[in-house]
């Protein structure tokens, strides 16, 4: 008895081999995206969100209003606008990060004169519940620098300790800056400077709070990061963009997602070695060149992802067509 295998068969077959092929999310989230909202033309910072997977937090540079957007990574559509309450004019917001009280944290601390303002602000609401517009009371925090003014563009909150991080942005090297155990209103939050960081514009740490990641327009580097303090660094692939203002962690990190201020701008995934087991398990990005692209998400809308898909599709069929001649060819022997 002669036995070949049917299409179902070799389809089956070929599918379990194809099972090597990068995995994304099923339903698109977290892929590379275009922020499409026109109102958004200086995104500045990015936050995954923690209760909506796939959604993205960020806001406008400065002159824009108290504004944070929820931007859906498989549609690149803003689906929720907060407006915040009980905070002062912005004055240039560029940064956002994610308690892990479930807070988000805004930081209004850019100070392009590099040292005009005696004091920044950081304001504070919860995530909300539901993504739909709405207008919500925020906490505002007055900020200082123990060692004077400065200009800053990177705060980060740690997904365990909950303390807030200040990088700030220097062409000659900045600092990084450790806010008290709590902020608190009523008088200046001080931050101390504990470390010494290069050119930064955004900040993000893994979820398990074990690595920090400090982007700057033409690369982006890794630190080890333990009690408060910076330990061994290595760079990080990431992508070259016009204007390269943000990064953060997708929420089970298992990439990183990089974005950049301008109209329809992109918000590009590059994939963390042996990430994915929910927390970030302490892996480190992808390390290579200081201004390399990611071969996983470079491009727009997708485009790495998409591509790994059709090479993977183009092998399915011919593998399928291949063993269905042969199949043919023995029941005609």
């Amino acid at each position: 008895m002669r036995s070949y295998l049917t299409v179902p068969g070799a389809a089956a077959l070929l599918l379990l081999f194809a099972g090597a092929a990068p995995a994304v999310a099923d339903d698109g989230a977290d892929r590379s995206f275009t922020i499409e909202d026109p109102r958004i033309t200086e995104s500045s910072g990015l936050a995954a969100s923690r209760a909506h997977p796939g959604i993205y937090w960020t806001h406008n540079d400065s002159d824009d209003g108290p504004y944070v957007y929820a931007v859906d990574s498989r549609t690149g559509k803003t689906v929720a606008t907060i407006t915040m309450k009980g905070v002062g004019e912005p004055r240039d917001v560029e940064a956002i990060s994610l308690g892990p009280d479930g807070d988000l944290y805004v930081g209004d601390i850019g100070d392009n004169l590099n040292g005009s303002w005696d004091h920044v602000w950081i304001y504070r609401f919860p995530e909300p519940k539901e993504l739909k517009d709405a207008t919500v009371r925020a906490t505002q925090f007055d900020v200082k620098y123990a060692d004077g003014p400065r200009n800053a563009e990177a705060l980060m909150v740690h997904p365990k300790t909950g303390r807030v991080y200040i990088a700030s942005k220097n062409e000659d090297g900045g600092g990084l800056y450790e806010g008290p155990e709590k902020l608190t209103t009523g008088s200046a939050n001080v931050f101390r400077r504990v470390g010494e960081v290069p050119w930064v514009t955004d900040g993000a740490f893994s979820p398990d709070g074990k690595e920090l990641v400090l982007r700057s327009y033409f690369s982006a580097r890794g630190y080890a990061f333990e009690n408060g303090r910076l330990g061994a660094d290595h760079a990080v692939s990431a992508p070259l963009q016009r204007q390269a203002e943000s990064v953060t962690y997708t929420a089970d990190g298992s990439a990183l997602m990089f974005g950049s201020e301008g109209k329809q701008s992109d918000v590009e995934r590059v994939d963390v070695e042996g990430g994915g087991s929910g927390g970030g398990g302490g892996q480190s990005p992808s390390r290579g060149g200081d201004s390399s692209a990611s071969s996983a998400g470079a491009g727009s809308g997708g485009s790495g992802d998409a591509k790994g898909t059709t090479l993977t599709g183009v092998l399915v069929l011919a593998g399928m067509g291949f063993l269905v001649f042969m199949g043919r060819r023995r029941k005609g022997n």
